[in-house]
């Protein structure tokens, strides 16, 4: 018995040893299972015939080893023979972590088109001195900096832990958190990062677990490896073999309270943070600087790192992979190089990304680029303004037009924001008079249970949307009470979270309130600002004035270019970097569905991807972990299309 390794081997002695009567059992049990499945070949004499040798040829050829094993181990919890189970799951412990590997490559490769191509770098740096520090302090001393290597963020370093610390990965919207936290993963499954150290890498979108309707530890791992007969317990006796990646700790629905979240996967989560549960695994939290000061006081030993974005190199490098024709490449990094602004703000990858995306569809139209951006909210106006459907003068006309989508657009946004909320539904796009299929430039498909859900491309969309939102209103000649209590909470949003971050729509919103930028505002979206609108911007701008504040992305740029570039050099060759592939690249697959994780319901079966099976959850609670809900971050080489 200790000589039994494999699932064949252990599934014959699992049949071999059950006594005549348990047997036969075993076969009324498995025929139930197997016609429930409509997998039933042989009628019932043929079955009652088979011997112990024969039952396990049949069913290995029937569904595959490991799938025949999972068959077993369903059938034997029925005739509640648990410590046969148990001693079944701990000989195919070893097989499953493979196999578990097989599926996060298998699923990547099919989502991606292969995991060679294009990849660029991303900066990360810490503290030389981490304990004595604020982690969102900034500007960042630049003379306590280090580069690090994403090898090393979990070595034990000089002190002894009874836990692992916690890893927390910061960065502003769009530095490229989510695309290198699932590169983690993708990178552990094929071998190349973290060798021995870890049995099993687990992707978790924070954002997602609002469509899970069962929270338990075990669920979560569940879910974790899309399949319901998964040997948690296993996994769990071994819990310093696991390392969770919690992507998104401030896209939560209640990450900034101690009360019981309405979502019970949420609860288990905070309960991982907390490390009431998992106690033993490592752990990586990303998130964005201004949930810092909510999630320290959850964290028992942690670590911060900084993820800076683009290295000057880089830019360059991520040009000439996003545009496949040359000439348009050098025009292209021309025009970012001969506007400060621009050049500079192409330091955040999902920043440079809506750049390229505008840039390309401006030249691909035979359009003037004439304009200057003077910050990011000019960046972003350009990009909607180019995308949006052209105005029409037609009020009865039902097609999409340049007005009606940009309402629905900032109401749906704002509704979002103000309700904690990134994942919508149809109803939702319908309510707002949005046809999702038709607007990809800005919102991002993801199949759910047989349902579609919509998310903006990115967060930082849905944050420049919710700040529009004040300025498109239907009613704009009286906005009075009600434009003054918006912005007003605003501010005292703000004065909650004195000296930090600003959200980024507080950022846009400063932007668009200042003197000339108003009216760049209503000549790129065919829109008047009333009067008393106007009035209530400069409010807002005076009362922004006399508060501390920082602006979104300061962090990422108070570095100066030569510090920048030695921390550059101290980047080792192996450091995990971000994949991108050519945007007039054609995929066989959808343009929107690509990740570390992402489960489709029927192409397993085309690949043969291990551990996803007809029973498992996948089909249920994994889909919603395909991460769709950054799309941006993956910075895919596509451009959107009207």
């Amino acid at each position: 018995m200790s000589q039994i390794q494999t699932p064949q081997e252990a599934l014959l002695w699992a049949l071999r040893d059950l006594e005549e009567k348990s047997f036969k059992l075993f076969k009324f049990h498995l025929r139930n299972n197997c016609m429930l499945e409509g997998k039933m070949l042989l009628a019932r004499g043929e079955l009652e015939g088979l011997s112990p040798v024969d039952l396990a040829s049949w069913l290995i050829s029937l569904y595959g080893a490991w799938e025949a094993m999972k068959v077993v181990l369903t059938v034997l919890r029925a005739m509640n023979l648990l410590e046969l189970v148990d001693w079944l799951s701990h000989i195919c412990l070893n097989d499953y972590r493979e196999i578990y590997r097989e599926h996060v490559r298998c699923l990547e490769e099919r989502q991606e088109g292969g995991i060679g191509g294009s990849y660029n770098q991303l900066l990360l740096v810490t503290r030389s001195n981490p304990e004595s520090a604020d982690p969102s302090a900034c500007p960042l001393p630049e003379q306590e900096l280090d580069s690090v290597s994403v090898e090393t963020l979990f070595n034990p370093g000089e002190k002894s832990y009874q836990a692992p610390p916690t890893v927390v990965l910061q960065g502003s919207a769009g530095t490229g958190k989510t695309t290198l936290a699932r590169k983690m993963v993708l990178e552990w499954a094929t071998g190349t990062l973290y060798p021995g150290q870890f049995d099993y890498v687990f992707y978790v979108s924070c954002r997602e677990v609002v469509l899970l309707s069962q929270g338990t530890p075990e669920q979560l791992l569940f879910w974790c490896c899309g399949d319901n007969q998964a040997p948690v317990k296993e996994m769990r006796r071994e819990e310093e073999r696991l390392l969770f990646i919690l992507d998104g700790f401030d896209e939560l629905q209640r990450p900034f309270t101690t009360r019981p979240s309405p979502n019970p996967m949420e609860n288990v989560l905070h309960r991982l943070i907390r490390r009431e549960v998992f106690s033993r695994c490592s752990l990586l939290i990303t998130t964005r600087p201004m949930a810092l000061r909510n999630l320290k006081p959850l964290l028992k030993q942690s670590r911060y790192i900084h993820i800076l974005g683009f290295s000057e190199d880089e830019r360059r490098r991520y040009f000439s992979s996003y545009f496949a024709d040359e000439e348009q490449a050098r025009n292209a990094f021309d025009i970012v190089q001969g506007n400060d602004v621009l050049y500079k703000s192409c330091q955040i990858p999902g920043i440079c990304w809506v750049i390229c995306s505008w840039l390309k569809e401006r030249m691909e139209r035979g359009r003037e680029i004439s304009e200057t951006p003077s910050n990011g909210t000019d960046i972003f106006m350009a990009y909607v303004s180019t995308f949006l459907p052209p105005p029409s003068d037609n009020a009865d006309c039902t097609e999409l037009t340049s007005h009606r989508v940009l309402r629905g657009l900032c109401s749906l946004a704002a509704d979002g924001i103000q309700h904690q909320r990134f994942i919508f539904e149809e109803a939702d796009l319908r309510k707002h008079n949005l046809d999702g299929a038709r607007l990809d430039a800005f919102l991002s498909s993801m199949p759910f249970q047989e349902k579609t859900f919509y998310t903006f491309r990115h967060i930082s969309f849905q944050e420049f949307f919710h700040a529009v939102s004040y300025l498109v209103k239907e009613d704009q000649s009286h906005p009075g009470k009600e434009y003054h209590r918006e912005l007003r909470s605003l501010l005292d949003e703000k004065k909650k979270a004195e000296n930090e971050e600003m959200t980024l729509s507080m950022q846009f919103l400063l932007d668009i309130s200042k003197k000339e930028t108003p009216s760049n505002f209503e000549l790129k979206f065919f829109l008047k600002v009333s009067p008393s609108l106007k009035q209530e911007l400069m409010y807002f701008k005076e009362q922004m004035k006399s508060k501390k504040h920082k602006g979104a992305w300061d962090l990422e740029f108070s570095l100066n270019p030569s510090k920048i570039r030695n921390l550059v050099k101290g980047i080792q060759i192996s450091d995990v970097s971000l994949k991108m592939e050519q945007s007039n690249k054609k995929k066989s697959h959808d343009r929107n569905s690509f990740s570390v994780k992402t489960s489709l319901k029927d192409g397993w079966k085309k690949k043969q991807c291990p551990v996803v099976g007809k029973d498992n959850i996948v089909k249920t609670q994994k889909e919603a972990s395909n991460g769709k809900g950054r799309e941006m971050e993956k910075w895919e080489m596509q451009r959107p299309t009207r």
